[in-house]
């Protein structure tokens, strides 16, 4: 079940997948490996053989021998990927093809937090509902109270989560606390054939855990991450208050889109309904969502199968 089932987000979901988009570019590393270590080889074969000495050994045969499991080590964390810069040259890539089809460029920058500023103290549950006053009441009326809380708040987005799908969220976002999503950029559409592609734009997402019963997820444009890095300003902040979850079975969920962002409610609905879909709150059983948490786990630990082409495959389809 979608807890964050709202008509808008899946009407504007389908139109999503309805469309056509840009072939994803499949970006792989080559390296060609026997020249360096010929070259490698003749400048340090007198380092080598000293240290073959030095080791009791008879020749640098039988010290690559003797090393082998640490040079396999090495070579695995030298051609370790950085998911990001995959993706860097995925948006590289679509931002030249947008250019040459006369497209229009690259959105606002939020600009970046001022590190100097003081630090908010994060809102608890307490900090929108009398928990004391809301805890003896049943689960469906303490949904009717939250939804109601943010009906009249612009640029809002608000769910009760089941408690089992949280934990699944939870569970996985604790392993895996960066990812990113993709989206269909607005301002990259034309009305022209039905041959269009437009491109797609990611979003960067970092899960915090800012308190016992409080958990955030903000997610950033990787362009702005990329400029910013830590500094940078989220344009949709998510917090999932978990107060209730024991007593209840359920967790209430509160987010806003900030105001000046380039990116709409409607935007941020769909990165959400992805953002179940990727770590798990849809379920863990099916091969699908194995496998977009399968890629999750690749992007974290910078795996060399990270396949953007599965990724955007993934991103686009409504399967669970």
């Amino acid at each position: 079940m979608k807890w964050f089932d709202c008509r808008q987000a899946l009407k504007v979901s389908r139109s999503f997948t309805n469309r056509r988009y840009a072939c994803p570019v499949n970006v792989r590393f080559i390296q060609s490996k026997s020249m360096q270590e010929r070259e490698i080889l003749a400048r340090y074969q007198a380092k080598l053989e000293e240290k073959a000495r030095a080791e009791g050994l008879k020749n640098t045969t039988e010290l690559k021998e003797k090393m082998k499991d640490e040079i396999d080590r090495k070579k695995k964390l030298l051609n370790k990927i950085d998911p990001l810069k995959e993706l860097e040259d995925y948006e590289r890539a679509e931002k030249l093809r947008a250019a040459l089809e006369g497209k229009k460029g690259p959105k606002k920058d939020l600009g970046a937090i001022d590190p100097s500023s003081p630090e908010k103290p994060f809102k608890t549950l307490n900090s929108y509902v009398r928990v004391d006053k809301v805890k003896d009441l049943p689960a469906d009326q303490i949904s009717l109270i939250w939804r109601a809380r943010f009906q009249m708040k612009e640029r809002s987005l608000c769910a009760v989560v089941p408690g089992q799908s949280f934990d699944r969220l939870y569970k996985n976002a604790r392993k895996y606390p960066t990812f990113v999503l993709p989206l269909l950029r607005d301002d990259a559409q034309v009305e022209q054939s039905d041959n269009s592609q437009p491109p797609m734009e990611m979003h960067f997402v970092q899960w915090a855990f800012v308190g016992p019963s409080t958990t955030h997820v903000l997610i950033t444009s990787l362009a702005e991450y990329k400029l910013h890095k830590e500094y940078a300003r989220p344009h949709t902040t998510i917090a999932f208050h978990s107060e209730l979850k024991d007593s209840k079975d359920i967790v209430l969920m509160s987010g806003q889109v900030d105001k000046d962002a380039a990116v709409s409610l409607q935007d941020a609905q769909l990165l959400l309904l992805n953002l179940q879909r990727f770590y798990g709150g849809l379920g863990e059983e099916s091969e699908i969502s194995k496998e977009r948490l399968r890629l999750v786990e690749q992007f974290n630990t910078g795996s060399a199968n990270f396949d953007m082409e599965k990724f955007m495959q993934l991103a686009q389809s409504l399967e669970n």
